[in-house]
């Protein structure tokens, strides 16, 4: 690449930033459109595109089958029981219903990709909300920066800490084992922050109406059926790598989505092709589109210069440049989509990891899983990073997208600025608590 090619993809770097954290255009066209600028220019071509699918496909892949998983489960009414029964909770507490929205986005993301989560609950917040009589854009809000963290929850919960997972070749038990305190630490700590961030919601008092009989259930067996799915899914993400053929997260989320389908198309409660025209294929676009210029981005060669430099300001004090790409990995994250950051800082730490003897040379090929014992703490400050980071601003994390597409098609215009104030506090507390979590990992690991 030479250096005026550099200084272009730069340039478009910075330019698809800057027109969406402004609000100047719509995120996926300034993607799209940075992406048309590299092609026509000879930065991005038919190898680069093969490279961002083979990078992308696992991440697309989960989140998709999620969307599928969750467009079917909508269906069934199950949630419009789910929100009558919330908003009886709530006793017509502010503070309650937040506390409540808590406990029901956390388990839901350790199982579900968060963007599919978002998607699954936001009828019921809105519901409750309208209920209430509170501005929903808040909760709706804090229900993406609750996926996002309780993404942390397993090894499945978000893309971006799947795509450093699965680099590594961490299993789901291992995860489980190593970072999932981590997640439930993350997820605990909004808490604190509630009174501070959404004070009117948090204050609220106000008398319910009398009861209503709750929604009646229709098509039992198709209810039945789609709950069948959502356990089999789940099983396979605990148990599918131990089966003889090693089933990855991704196959077992395309798996679930065929059989979501199957269901559908059998049952015959809706056309399928009205089920697949409903799914969120905005974020799945932007999201492959920021893949592709991450790619670009990562063949300027910087990442891999940056390996070097990392090495030469530090040396081989693993620990302490694993709380710098926390640190760093986390500001990336707030700025674009955290999983096309992830994939281009694996490229980076991996690098920084060989030129500190580390690990062999060969550890760089995409199929090396032998990691030691000792650099994990480093990818989990990756992980954390990203996960986290990705809470701070609107285009952080693909549950976000999510969140701002739903608050907008509702009538509540969610802007850049507005997202940061309720993501910006939240996301600099956890991350010092990742890094906290991270030194004492480390501790617990050294020989």
């Amino acid at each position: 690449m030479t250096d005026i090619q550099i200084y272009l993809t730069i340039g478009v770097f910075g330019g698809v930033i800057l027109l969406i954290a402004l609000d100047l255009i719509d995120m996926t066209v300034a993607a799209l459109l940075g992406l048309c600028v590299l092609v026509l220019t000879g930065v991005f071509n038919r190898d680069d595109m093969l490279e961002t699918v083979r990078i992308a496909s696992g991440p697309i892949a989960l989140l998709f089958g999620g969307m599928v998983v969750a467009r079917v489960l909508a269906k069934t009414g199950l949630f419009e029981h789910l929100g009558a029964l919330l908003l009886r909770a709530t006793g017509g507490s502010g503070r309650r219903f937040l506390l409540l929205l808590v406990a029901l986005v956390a388990p839901l993301c350790a199982l579900l990709p968060n963007a599919t989560t978002v998607i699954l609950v936001a009828p019921v917040i809105l519901g409750v909300c309208r209920a209430l009589k509170i501005d929903f854009v808040g909760p709706l809000v804090l229900t993406a920066i609750i996926s996002n963290s309780a993404g942390l929850l397993t090894l499945v919960g978000d893309p971006a800490t799947f795509l450093v997972g699965s680099a590594i070749g961490l299993s789901f038990g291992e995860y489980l084992r190593q970072v999932s305190l981590g997640g439930l630490l993350a997820v605990l700590t909004i808490v604190p922050l509630l009174p501070w961030l959404l004070r009117d919601t948090w204050c609220l008092r106000t008398t319910l109406p009398e009861e209503q009989p709750l929604p009646p259930i229709e098509r039992p067996g198709f209810i039945l059926l789609a709950l069948t799915v959502l356990v089999i899914m789940v099983l396979l993400f605990l148990f599918g790598e131990w089966l003889p053929s090693s089933v990855s997260p991704p196959a077992v989320a395309i798996i679930a989505a065929s059989l979501a389908l199957l269901v559908i198309h059998g049952l015959k409660v809706e056309p399928v092709e009205e089920v697949l025209r409903d799914l969120d294929w905005k974020t799945l676009i932007f999201l492959a589109a920021i893949f592709a210029l991450v790619q670009a981005f990562t063949k300027t060669g910087l990442l891999q210069g940056m390996s070097l430099q990392l090495y030469a300001w530090f040396g081989a004090d693993i620990t302490q440049v694993a709380l710098i790409l926390l640190a760093g990995i986390g500001v990336l994250s707030s700025l674009l989509a955290n999983i096309p950051v992830v994939a281009a800082a694996l490229v980076m730490a991996k690098g920084y990891l060989v030129a500190a003897d580390a690990v062999p040379e060969f550890a760089l090929a995409a199929s090396f899983t032998d990691w030691p014992t000792a650099t994990l703490p480093f990818f989990i400050a990756m992980m954390f990073g990203a996960t986290l980071g990705g809470n701070a601003t609107l285009i952080g994390a693909s549950a976000n997208i999510v969140c701002a597409g739903i608050c907008n098609s509702q009538g509540g215009h969610l802007t850049f600025l507005r997202f940061a104030r309720y993501g910006v506090p939240i996301t600099l507390v956890q991350l010092a608590l990742g890094a906290g979590y991270v030194l004492v990992l480390t501790s617990l690991l050294a020989p």
